[in-house]
């Protein structure tokens, strides 16, 4: 699957002529504008604190990012990026097992970068911010809509009396389910034995959609 690259969408026309230096250092931006996103949230995000955070000037960040919006949107491509990444090394390294065993394992994934405390914080500041602005409620449609196309990748065709079309809608309910599992895994009352039987039944759930009728 070709992973779209944040320099081509978000920082200026000059992927062309970007150093290995500079990409380092785009990097450096991006972990850091993460790391501001998922503890103090969009308000607390700005390209000064990015900045800082790296140990540049405010300059150097506009040089690669020309606003706060274009910077958020590479980091929300650099995540999924990650993700995408992790889920083709799945499909790589069990391309001889049966593909609902690569769909448990995928699902293993994406619960364990969800409870990262960073990816969640980042994703949940989204997730409020789609509700009332314009360009985080673009970027979470992006993103969903990369999730289900990986997990309609992984369950199309599982039971041949299953139409594609019944199965993007499947996908969509997968990522829906363990999208909204986020909410869950972070209430402070939840206990751990609770969360492996939640997560237990929720990959039931998952594999009696990918091949149940």
């Amino acid at each position: 699957m070709m992973i779209q690259n944040p320099l081509h969408t978000s920082i200026k026309n000059k992927s062309s002529s970007t150093t290995e230096k500079g990409l380092g250092r785009i990097n450096e931006i991006l972990e850091a504008a993460r790391h501001l996103l998922a503890s103090e949230g969009y308000a607390g995000l700005s390209m000064r604190k990015v900045a800082s955070e790296v140990g540049i000037s405010l300059s150097n960040v506009q040089h690669y990012f020309q606003s706060k919006d274009l910077l958020m949107e590479a980091v929300l491509l650099m995540t999924m990026n990650q993700f995408q990444e992790k889920l083709d090394h799945i499909t790589n390294v069990m391309q001889q097992q049966p593909r609902i065993e690569q769909l448990n394992s995928a699902i293993t994934m994406f619960l364990e970068e969800l409870s990262n405390p960073v990816t969640y914080g980042m994703f949940f500041e989204i997730w409020a911010l789609a509700a009332r602005h314009p360009f985080a409620s673009a970027l979470m449609d992006k993103m969903i809509a990369r999730e289900r196309k990986a997990i309609f990748k992984l369950i199309q065709g599982l039971n041949p009396a299953i139409s594609d079309e019944e199965y993007t809608l499947r996908a969509t309910l997968i990522v829906a389910q363990v999208e909204g599992l986020m909410l869950f895994r972070y209430h402070r009352q939840t206990q751990k034995t609770e969360m492996l039987a939640v997560h237990a039944a929720l990959k039931k759930s998952i594999m009696t959609l990918a091949s149940c009728e």
